[in-house]
């Protein structure tokens, strides 16, 4: 009986072995192959994503992406005094600004009490003069100058274009544009390249370049490079695509100037006729509109016609300012 049992005993142990060095598998072994089995999943998941992010509606989706965050940026570069006094290319302070602002505001109150004008008629004044003429010059300086940079750019993305097929790096391509283009251009594209020397990265000096400069041929030609350097291609036959797209916006923008053309000037005839209407009868008869300066119901008419034109010019501007 014992040896029966010694028997059994011996095959199960021998048979425990077999299976152990032959046929079985350990739990490191089994763990090793679970790793790779998911390590295979991954890969074939992230080639899976690869491929995805390779097709047009994924390319489509990151340009949506990019440009929805360069129109956020652009409002937000656009609201704020400081910003505008950056797009105009102006040196001061804020508070310079400020200070000149309330200077302007103080001269405009005083000086029509002094000539014996109503007090509503000389708050309204210095309103106009205090606020709102130093934020008008100011814009109309930053439109000027966004606009000469806008007709100059794309001959210096032309420039790049050019300069990456002889073989020039894209730096010395910008330092050719600081040296060689006109204002406001060259002196962007050389602080573009302090920007870069000092360590900045290409994105991070354009979106500074962006919010001195926010026009919408630079925010083209910020998500060209940012898509470029995100999935790769020919930078040189992207910017020559992007080239010609602002060429084709600049005439489609001279030709609705030349269709709205007729538009602007009635609206310049109609905004312009009431004043010289009552110029030219003060003119020829001073007693007859000598009163709605001397007597105070005819300055809060005044002041309100003075209200009612500036809604009118506004509405008018509105009508006819064009966004493509």
């Amino acid at each position: 009986m014992l040896e029966i049992l010694a028997g059994v005993l011996g095959f199960i142990i021998i048979a425990s072995l077999g299976w152990v060095f032959v046929g079985g598998e350990d739990s490191s072994t089994q763990a090793l192959k679970r790793a790779e089995g998911m390590g295979v999943g991954r890969n074939i998941s992230t080639r899976k994503t690869a491929a995805q992010a390779n097709t047009p509606e994924a390319r489509r989706k990151v340009i949506e992406l990019q440009l929805k965050e360069a129109e956020r940026r652009e409002r937000k570069a656009r609201m704020t005094m400081a910003a505008k006094l950056k797009h105009a290319g102006l040196a001061m302070k804020i508070r310079t600004f400020w200070i000149i602002s309330g200077v302007l505001g103080t001269l405009a109150f005083l000086i029509p009490l002094v000539f014996g004008l109503n007090l509503l008629l000389a708050a309204g004044i210095s309103i106009v003069f205090g606020l709102g003429l130093p934020r008008w010059v100011v814009g109309f300086i930053g439109k000027r100058r966004m606009k000469k940079f806008s007709s100059e750019f794309a001959n210096a993305v032309d420039v790049i274009v050019r300069g990456i097929r002889s073989g020039l790096p894209v730096h010395d391509c910008f330092k050719i544009i600081g040296k060689e283009a006109p204002a406001p251009l060259g002196p962007e594209f050389r602080r573009l390249v302090e920007n870069m020397s000092v360590g900045l990265t290409l994105p991070q000096s354009l979106d500074k370049m962006y919010e001195r400069m926010p026009t919408p041929e630079l925010k083209f030609f910020t998500i060209v490079i940012a898509i470029q350097q995100k999935t790769g291609g020919n930078l040189g036959e992207a910017l020559s695509n992007l080239t010609t797209v602002l060429r084709a916006r600049r005439m489609m923008a001279e030709k609705i100037k030349a269709l709205s053309s007729e538009a602007m000037a009635s609206a310049g005839i109609i905004g312009a006729l009431p004043p010289v209407v009552m110029t030219l009868v003060f003119i020829t008869t001073p007693a007859y509109m000598g009163l709605l300066f001397t007597d105070p119901r005819g300055q809060v008419m005044l002041l309100g016609a003075a209200i009612w034109m500036s809604a009118g010019v506004f509405v008018m501007k509105k009508m006819i300012a064009f966004k493509f």
